[in-house]
């Protein structure tokens, strides 16, 4: 691989420090107000847990114009807070250089990941930069696994506000645990724990220039790792907190982006899921416990008279994708949609995965038209959420988990006719299963 992704003070540093056993990751771009926060929580948990290791903090920058990296140089930790039982043998250095390559987290990791090699890192973690609530233990937690468990990625598993998150509930957890049989809660929850074989994996691959450099790269990351078989794991790390937005406002490039990123990777990995039935648990680490979640603000309105919309204007381009009975209950909710009020919004599961599983084979079937169809999908995803909202108003965290695990289980129930969409067996009948017990592991073949 060319060094052009390492600007030369970047060599400069991998050559002064020579070799480091943990380094964590921290992308960024604007980010002052809370880097601050991330790198003392990073620099105090390698103090605190790895004190024998050599830990290196790696800011990789997108050209803020705040005070980012000053920000990360300056950090400073009082080691009085600590009450450290053993002192550590190595100081953590802290390092901040700004990446080459298309802008976007993706361009990030992959300086990261990189620098990680170059210093034979044993374990690599990557959390995000605005994070307010980590702490010390979240690297413990990201890390350990790796370093004393054989783990290769460690996934986080945390408490979200029901309305955080819309992207990965309704799309992209439910969709890669049916396609792949491993129940990952958090799929694109952008704090990660990684060996030095996965890291390898990820360098080597080819496809850093297209849309995982931007919003595709969490979920590439999760996919790779799964689908090529390395020891997969979740690290529970509580709440996330962080600068939240509303499902309903502008998340068109991150939703264009991820899903993309999905539908790419069922291109290349069409042999690992056309042979994988139901879905598994996947070890949790971790102490769980209940949080405090900060609320998000919903615009049900907008999202409702987006997809009525979306509806009228990309018919033509949904009908590449939909078959006419699922355009024909579309249109059907959309004029509905356009005299009943917002809160009386819904679109059934199993119309939800039928559009999901059939924008999937288009975009298989169809190379040309891929950019107009995933961009097409925003006013489905936004009529979804507003379905979603709706049916989870007055609902528990609990009783919310729930509605999702059966959302779940439809993807799983339909799965043979994507299957068959993409050169399968024959589905001649299929009357989904009973849904078995949230929870409870389904068998898994591959």
């Amino acid at each position: 691989m060319s060094d052009d992704i390492l600007s030369p003070e970047a060599r400069q540093a991998i050559e002064k420090l020579g070799q480091a056993d943990i380094v964590i990751g921290i992308p960024s771009y604007n980010n002052g107000r809370t880097i601050g926060h991330v790198v003392r929580a990073a620099q105090a948990g390698l103090n605190k847990y790895f004190p024998e290791f050599r830990g290196v903090i790696i800011n990789s920058d997108g050209g803020s114009k705040d005070d980012t990296r000053r920000q990360v140089l300056e950090a400073q930790l009082d080691p009085a807070q600590l009450l450290l039982v053993e002192t550590p043998l190595h100081p953590v250095h802290r390092l901040s250089f700004p990446y080459h390559g298309i802008p976007g987290k993706g361009s990030a990791f992959r300086m990261i990941f990189r620098m990680a090699r170059d210093l034979g890192a044993k374990a690599c973690a990557v959390v995000d930069s605005d994070l307010r609530s980590i702490t010390p233990e979240w690297i413990d937690l990201l890390v350990r696994p790796v370093v004393h468990r054989g783990y290769d990625f460690v996934a986080p598993y945390y408490h979200r506000h029901k309305y955080d998150g819309t992207i990965t509930n309704s799309i992209v957890y439910p969709l890669t645990r049916a396609l792949y049989g491993q129940r990952i809660r958090q799929p694109i929850g952008g704090d990660f724990g990684l060996s030095g074989a996965v890291l390898e994996t990820y360098l080597a691959r080819k496809d850093w220039e297209t849309d995982v450099a931007r919003y595709g790269i969490d979920i590439w990351m999760t996919t790779i790792a799964v689908a090529r078989g390395f020891k997969v794991c979740q690290s529970f790390l509580g709440a996330k907190l962080h600068d939240a937005k509303d499902p309903g406002a502008d998340l068109s490039a991150m939703l264009q982006q991820v899903v993309g990123s999905v539908f790419a990777l069922m291109i290349e990995f069409r042999d690992v899921w056309m042979r994988v039935h139901g879905s598994r648990d996947v070890e949790l680490f971790g102490f769980r416990y209940d949080v405090g979640l900060d609320p998000i603000p919903v615009n049900l309105d907008r999202m409702v008279q987006a997809f009525v919309r979306g509806e009228a204007d990309l018919r033509e381009v949904w009908s590449m994708a939909l078959s006419d009975a699922t355009l024909r209950e579309l249109g059907a909710i959309a004029r509905a949609a356009r005299s009943a009020p917002a809160a009386a919004f819904r679109i059934s599961d199993e119309l939800w995965v039928s559009v999901i599983y059939e924008f999937a084979s288009a975009y298989a079937e169809l190379p040309t038209a891929r950019t107009h169809l995933v961009r097409s999908l925003t006013p489905l995803y936004l009529g979804r959420v507003a379905s979603f909202v709706n049916e989870t108003r007055d609902m528990n965290a609990a009783e919310v988990e729930e509605r999702i695990e059966q959302l779940c289980l439809a993807f799983e129930r339909l799965k043979p006719f994507l299957v068959e969409r993409w050169g399968g067996p024959r589905v001649d009948e299929f009357r989904p299963r009973p849904a078995p017990a949230a929870g409870k592991p389904q068998e898994v073949s591959s």
